[in-house]
């Protein structure tokens, strides 16, 4: 059975109400499909259902069982407005604005799991990260104890004896662009417990640079080492090292010459990348030449589960990261 299917099974147990506000988009339509017939989770579409259920008919698509909500119809329409602007007021936003903005289906469907209609929000089809991120951290807020919101990807690598059989989180890949040393130990931080609570399996965390133990000097590496120090204070029973490169962080032959008795070098299966622009290059690469399952940006820190997609992603992608979105509702529960 493939991790994606267990995570499915795992969903299954508890069956999750999931929002989607980008339902003109086929390859949400697409997966909306799939996940119906799979019976992991509800689902709920936004936008207008006359043109929605023609668009799925057009393409074959049954989608006759699911809730389709036009926010601007929606009996919840005036409450969730009132809701939004009394969250809102005190930074300045006119009512009138807040009305605006709940017409928006992201903004609208943040309302619906922030009011509880809905446990999870999946949107990044159509939508830039900020776009999906911006009403999240306004309406949802950060979770309890977070001081950072950070973005992983889970990596799902075929034929891989690396990582936990060939599955990884890659974190930051999605949103801190140059992060500091605390900021990094935070990611850290988020990951391994994000690699914990999907995996069910313990992190192995590989804090990544150019460099590993001292073999190359500069600001860089420094930060790497000192936010890896961090997360040792901060976490002591946590198994993380650094500074590692990939190949040492990775593969236990290479582990052994280069961090010679690490806990984690060559057995890392939480990676954290020094910044945005090794992060995002370093999961495209594997996605792309690796053949890899690609699931997010999914995000770690938010009082409730709302994941972004990759507007490069296909109907399968989405399936997936609704079955995760799911799971980590039933976490939070």
């Amino acid at each position: 059975m493939s991790f994606i299917e267990e995570i499915k099974n795992r969903a299954k147990q508890d069956i999750k109400t999931i929002v989607l506000p980008e339902a003109t988009d086929d390859r949400v339509l697409e997966a909306t499909d799939t996940i119906l017939k799979e019976g992991f989770a509800n689902i709920v579409l936004l936008g207008e259902k006359e043109k929605i259920l023609k668009k799925a008919k057009d393409k074959g698509l049954n989608l006759s069982s699911v809730t389709i909500i036009n926010p601007i119809e929606s009996d919840k329409y005036e409450e969730y407005a009132n809701a939004f602007y009394e969250l809102r007021k005190a930074k300045g936003m006119e009512y009138e604005t807040a009305k605006e903005l709940v017409k928006d289906t992201v903004y609208f469907g943040m309302m619906m799991v922030k009011a509880g209609d809905c446990d999870g929000l999946v949107s990044g089809a159509i939508h830039s990260t900020a776009d999906t991120l911006r009403p999240a951290l306004q309406i949802l807020k950060t979770a309890p104890n977070t001081k950072l919101v950070s973005a992983f990807f889970l990596m799902v690598v075929p034929n891989c004896e690396f990582g936990e059989n060939g599955t990884f989180v890659f974190g930051d890949c999605g949103l801190n662009a140059y992060p500091n040393e605390e900021e990094l130990s935070e990611i850290a931080i988020s990951s391994a417990n994000s690699f914990k609570m999907l995996t069910g399996k313990a992190p192995k965390v590989a804090m990544l640079s150019y460099s590993t133990k001292g073999s190359a000097k500069s600001n860089e590496v420094d930060k790497v080492v000192n936010a890896t120090n961090l997360v040792k204070e901060k976490e002591p029973n946590l198994s993380v090292d650094g500074e590692l490169q990939l190949d040492a962080a990775i593969i236990p032959e290479i582990a052994k010459s280069k961090a010679p008795g690490s806990n984690v070098a060559g057995y890392a299966n939480t990676l954290v990348f020094p910044n945005l622009d090794a992060g995002n290059i370093g999961y495209k690469l594997v996605q792309r030449l690796g053949k890899a399952e690609a699931y997010g940006p999914l995000c770690q820190g938010i009082a409730k589960p709302v994941n972004d997609l990759s507007r490069g992603c296909n109907a399968n992608d989405i399936v997936g990261v609704v079955a995760i979105t799911a799971v980590q509702a039933i976490d939070i529960k």
